[in-house]
């Protein structure tokens, strides 16, 4: 039986040409010129945007790089001014293509490239992933992998990446939709169905 999701991804094509490296927060301040008030909706999720791997401040885009963000169902409707915009993100420019929603569908693995506690220690981390695990009544194996540092109010914010295995399609059901840790809307916390143990090391 499939499960009915109360959350959905709306998936915007991009076109450009390059992007800071740690934009994330740029990225958020970007929406929220176009959507006032999208950081502070309940559960809102923004999926990282692929870059092209290397060093330097600027980062290439990667040729499947998309916009995608994880929100309710009743609120797709309201994320019509994101469709054609252009986002300035740390004085970057980002053309949006028409947003189209896509399932989310449960996966025994999944995986989120960066989420954020309050905890720079990894077994500080990893004790306070697990208490968040038990209180969506979650049960897996949880794998920390490489430690990330991005920039939050000119101030380094600490996290890592996380693999959740094993999983019930409920129970990752409830992990796409809760997601883990803080910052949903800098892209931190945010899980997606993935196959392999190599992206921890990404």
């Amino acid at each position: 039986m499939t499960l009915a999701a109360t959350m959905v991804d709306v998936v915007y094509p991009l076109a450009g040409h390059d992007l800071p490296r740690d934009h994330r927060q740029a990225l958020a301040e970007g929406l929220e010129q176009v959507v006032p008030g999208l950081s502070e909706w309940p559960r809102i999720g923004v999926h990282r945007i692929n870059v092209v791997a290397g060093v330097g401040g600027t980062a290439l885009l990667s040729q499947r790089a998309r916009l995608t963000l994880r929100v309710q169902r009743e609120q797709v409707s309201a994320l019509a001014p994101l469709d054609g915009a252009t986002l300035d993100v740390a004085g970057h420019r980002l053309q949006l293509g028409h947003g189209a929603p896509r399932e989310l569908l449960p996966h025994g693995t999944l995986y989120a490239h960066l989420v954020t506690t309050c905890d720079d220690d990894e077994l500080l981390f990893q004790s306070t992933v697990e208490r968040e695990l038990q209180a969506l009544h979650v049960s897996g194996r949880a794998i920390c992998g490489r430690r990330h540092v991005m920039t939050l109010h000119a101030a380094g914010l600490t996290g890592f990446s996380l693999m959740l295995d094993g999983l019930s399609p409920a129970d990752s059901m409830r992990v796409l939709e809760a997601g883990l840790g803080r910052h949903r809307h800098l892209g931190c916390g945010v899980f997606v169905p993935h196959r392999s143990a190599a992206a921890l090391r990404a």
